[in-house]
């Protein structure tokens, strides 16, 4: 079986950058997949977490963080130079796209098709066809047809999702997968410098889980056992990455 990669950010900005990159995520998948009436609660969570809070100042504050970071890179002997420049150009270019002053997602509340499902879809079992016809007549049109209306109303949030993807690649790539091991399914660690996301990557053939907490510069790993739902007492071999 192949490895299970398991995530735990450390800080609020992650835990929102997670979500963000799970959605799209989804997204992606009802683009490449026909799942009916399933492709429509992605798109409604996006809308929900966008009318809740305000990703864009954020979101700059990182980009340019992370830009003044590449640019001490540059100066660097030995860096790869091309890799570097792509990812200055891909998170200018992202940057450029959050200036628009209008809220990500806003005009598809004007959207008088998707705000009828939208009122509907938090009520168990309220989309059948009697419920809501417009859903039951989009659902007979043809999979490309409605594959394209799906990709203008996602695209709406490409200037969230873009940079959340290329700073979530970043973060990911400050450290790389150590070997260790969990003596009685338990694991501590420490850190000098801050981290913002731990790594777990688990055999799943190890029947067992991680739950994973921590703050900062500490962090603990208690691996589960899946079968009787209780911590496991055995040795478990695992990789490790902390990401700054």
């Amino acid at each position: 079986m192949t490895d299970l990669i398991y995530e735990q950010p450390l800080n609020e900005k992650i835990r929102s950058y997670l979500r963000l990159e799970y959605l799209a995520q989804q997204v992606q998948h009802n683009l490449e997949n026909d799942h009916q009436q399933r492709c429509f609660y992605p798109l409604f969570s996006l809308l929900e977490l966008n009318e809740r809070c305000d990703y864009r100042g954020d979101l700059l504050k990182e980009i340019d963080r992370q830009l003044f970071i590449l640019a001490k890179w540059q100066l660097l002997p030995h860096v790869d130079a091309p890799q570097v420049q792509n990812l200055v150009d891909g998170l200018s270019k992202a940057r450029e796209q959050l200036q628009n002053p209008s809220r990500i997602g806003s005009a598809l509340k004007q959207d008088r098709f998707l705000s009828a499902l939208r009122q509907r879809f938090g009520m168990p079992g309220a989309c059948c066809n009697f419920d809501l016809p417009q859903l039951h007549y989009w659902l007979a049109k043809p999979w490309d047809e409605r594959r394209g209306e799906y990709l203008q109303w996602v695209e709406h949030f490409t200037p969230l999702l873009t940079p959340v993807s290329l700073l979530l690649s970043l973060i990911r790539s400050t450290s790389e997968y150590q070997d260790a091991t969990a003596a009685g399914g338990f694991y501590q660690g420490t850190n000098a410098q801050p981290l913002s996301l731990i790594r777990v990557k688990i055999d799943p053939a190890q029947g067992c889980y991680p739950t994973i907490s921590g703050h900062k510069t500490r962090y603990a790993i208690h691996f589960v056992q899946f079968a009787d739902q209780r911590h496991s007492d055995k040795t478990i071999a695992f990789k490790l990455a902390t990401c700054a």
